[in-house]
């Protein structure tokens, strides 16, 4: 009889069949018939097939982990052959072939335990290490004389940290005796404890440091920004002043370790650094929550950090233009903000319109964030954790837009831990519709950036931490795009990207391209063929699967051959710019045959009944196709191209056209047309798909009102 070396109940052997689970064995047996099915042991890679991984779980005994039981793809595994790894026993046939399952244990110190499992018995690994004079008595009763406790009976040890012939993790410590044939008593544990509480204290690391300290045991003190539960370990992401790193901790298989350290707690976190599949992690051997006096002053150092860190020491824009001067405030608060929240470890999600401009302004900011979270974060995918664009149809950060931003942010927040996100907004939300939007994220105390060069309404600037809205400052917002506003922030947000997004600006417009920015586009070298490839190819792309971010296709669009421009002919940009113009032509050559001029008080207005006339699932998109279609008619002195759909109206002038005051208009001659505006002053108009007659007719009366 003995007892179980993780209960201490009293068994036949060395565990109970209720923690057969939470060890680790190493099969020292000569055939598969002698290992025991649903016990989980060590073993080595051997090699790969289609189906599968062979692994050897002793020196005569291969068995197959099937593809099937994976929790991955088999051909994304990163073990290689002679790699250590831990499989669980299926079954083993009659004909000796070994059937294995999948362990979410992938390393030692996740095993309560270790076992050795002979031909004919099971053994504590300190067992095989007694002298061999040693008695066959003194042998059986190695178990009963050193006992290894548990974490619940020796709580001073869990607390301290310190552990004696053990591993600790996560809260728990097992202290065993040393094996000297007596048995471990309370005093010897206090001994050990003093003798432990006189060693140095560690001095405190950072984290930019601890990749020179793989396998040392290492002090950090900083914030907790981020808690997940994994179906193993307890995963804290600890940031202190040079970055974040991800700190395990095990009390038990799915069981929270520590469950009063929640995010936002400074804590001082002792374990030795190692690499998991590639990535630096601390296995924690100790973590306090730290208060009063010592909570501040780490609080202070991480906040002074963050704010000298953060701010741009300087604004020096791309390019001289008036209307990104006139918000230089601005362009450094919006810089600031998100470098604030790359380095407190809060996610980011970049919403912009389904549009060539909204996605090139997306991309000018993701261009400048991504490295900056590399720098920070330890694991290598924390670029997709930390940043997403998430496109809108619409211009209008609306409700819809806001309750999904929402449920996603607390569903990241109740299962993973993660901190509440920046919401960034770059050639969207800049009027009062979006506002039940933004009061929404605000419950939740999450913050909100805009950044678009649309006619801003001024209730904006209170609904938002930043807006970037040149029109609020009194500029011309008609030769700026969001691109011009986003890449001026992304200069300033990483300085080492600037000369990536120089060549964006001149990308975003479709005409009338402001000198300055063709000049950065060249010195990119970008001539004015690669220019509008790239602009075509993305509006192209912009409409296809809208509601994704298609972030590596964007990127190779945009940046793939910034380096090799003489290779741009046949490259992807001009294959999709291609599809663009064919498909545009198409469509262009249909709405001319069907639109009709009407003369109203000296304009000139082309209208297309755009619900008869195009192709309402095929590109380009209404809004496109009616741009294109006003840049090619219009001649000199008003003019202005109508699109009338089933139930939105659509307007494009020559002159400076408030489209809120033609709704306006349009409400007051229809009083039953339900007419809406939405997106402002440049905007379109919804009503009632029953009043489109009347509608039509009060937006021709209107417009000699409304055109400046």
């Amino acid at each position: 009889m003995g007892n179980c070396i993780i209960c201490g109940t009293v068994v036949d052997g060395e565990v109970c069949a209720s923690h057969e689970e939470d060890v680790a064995f190493e099969f020292r047996g000569t055939s598969p018939s002698q290992l025991s099915p649903g016990r989980y042991y060590r073993g080595t890679v051997d090699g790969y097939a289609d189906f599968g991984v062979f692994v050897d779980v002793g020196d005569h005994v291969t068995g197959l982990l099937h593809r099937s039981e994976l929790d991955q793809r088999l051909e994304s595994l990163d073990w290689e052959p002679g790699d250590e790894v831990f499989v669980q026993v299926l079954d083993v046939r009659d004909n000796g072939n070994v059937d294995l399952g999948w362990s979410i244990r992938q390393r030692g110190r996740e095993f309560r335990g270790k076992l050795i499992e002979t031909a004919d018995d099971e053994l504590r690994p300190e067992e095989l290490e007694d002298d061999d004079s040693e008695s066959e008595s003194d042998d059986s009763n190695a178990g009963d004389d050193r006992q290894t406790a548990s974490a619940d009976s020796e709580p001073s040890a869990a607390n301290s940290g310190d552990t004696v012939a053990a591993s600790s993790s996560g809260g728990t410590s097992t202290v065993a005796a040393e094996s000297t044939g007596s048995t471990a008593t309370t005093d010897d544990a206090v001994d050990t404890e003093s003798t432990a509480e006189d060693e140095p204290a560690l001095k405190r690391t950072t984290v930019d440091a601890i990749d020179t300290q793989v396998g040392s045991v290492v002090r950090l003190e900083g914030e907790i920004t981020g808690v997940r539960q994994t179906s193993g370990p307890t995963v804290f992401e600890l940031s202190d002043e040079t970055g974040a790193v991800e700190c395990a901790a095990f009390e038990e298989a799915g069981v929270r370790a520590y469950p009063s350290v929640e995010v936002e707690a400074v804590v001082a976190l002792e374990g030795e650094v190692e690499r998991h599949h590639g990535e630096l992690q601390i296995e924690t051997e100790t973590l306090e929550v730290l208060e009063g006096e010592k909570r501040e002053t780490i609080a202070e150092r991480l906040e002074s950090a963050i704010e000298r860190e953060a701010t741009p020491a300087e604004i020096e824009f791309l390019a001289d233009h008036d209307a990104v001067a006139a918000v230089e405030d601005g362009v450094g608060d919006a810089a600031t903000a998100i470098r604030r929240a790359v380095m407190e470890a809060r996610p980011i999600v970049v919403r912009h319109g389904a549009t060539a401009d909204g996605y090139l302004a997306g991309a000018a900011i993701e261009r400048a964030v991504l490295p900056l979270i590399r720098e920070k974060h330890t694991r290598e995918d924390a670029e997709y954790h930390y940043f997403e664009r998430r496109p809108l149809d619409d211009h209008v950060y609306d409700m819809d837009a806001a309750t999904d931003d929402v449920t996603s942010m607390l569903e990241a927040r109740d299962r993973h831990g993660e901190q509440l996100p920046l919401v960034v907004l770059v050639d969207v939300g800049s009027t009062v519709e979006s506002i039940d939007g933004y009061d929404l994220l605000s419950l939740y105390d999450a913050n909100a950036v805009v950044v678009d060069d649309s006619h801003a309404d001024e209730a904006i600037t209170d609904a938002v931490e930043v807006a970037v809205t040149p029109s609020l400052d009194g500029a011309d917002v008609s030769d700026v795009t969001s691109t011009a506003l986003a890449a001026n922030v992304a200069a300033h947000v990483n300085d080492d990207v600037r000369d990536e997004v120089e060549h964006l600006p001149a990308i975003s417009y479709w005409e009338d391209t402001p000198e300055a920015y063709l000049a950065l586009a060249t010195e990119a070298n970008y001539d004015e063929t690669a220019i509008a490839e790239r602009r075509e190819a993305v509006a192209l792309e912009a409409y296809y699967q809208s509601y994704k971010d298609k972030r590596e296709l964007v990127s190779d669009l945009l940046f793939g051959d910034a380096d090799a421009p003489e290779a741009r002919d046949g490259d992807l940009a001009a294959h999709v710019s291609e599809q663009f113009r064919a498909k545009l032509d198409t469509e262009l050559e249909t709405a001319r045959e069907n639109i009709e001029i009407e003369e109203v008080d000296g304009i000139t207005v082309a209208v297309l009944d755009t619900a008869a006339f195009t192709h309402r699932y095929n590109f380009p998109t209404t809004t496109l196709l009616l741009d294109e279609l006003h840049r090619r008619q219009h001649d000199e002195g008003p003019f202005v191209t109508l699109g009338v759909g089933d139930d939105e109206l659509h307007v494009r002038a020559t002159e400076s056209l408030n489209v809120r005051d033609l709704g306006d208009a349009i409400a007051e001659a229809a009083p039953d047309a339900g007419v809406r505006v939405v997106g402002g002053h440049d905007g379109y108009v919804e009503f009632l798909p029953g009043e489109r007659a009347a509608v039509r007719e009060a937006a021709l009366e209107a417009l000699d009102e409304t055109l400046a």
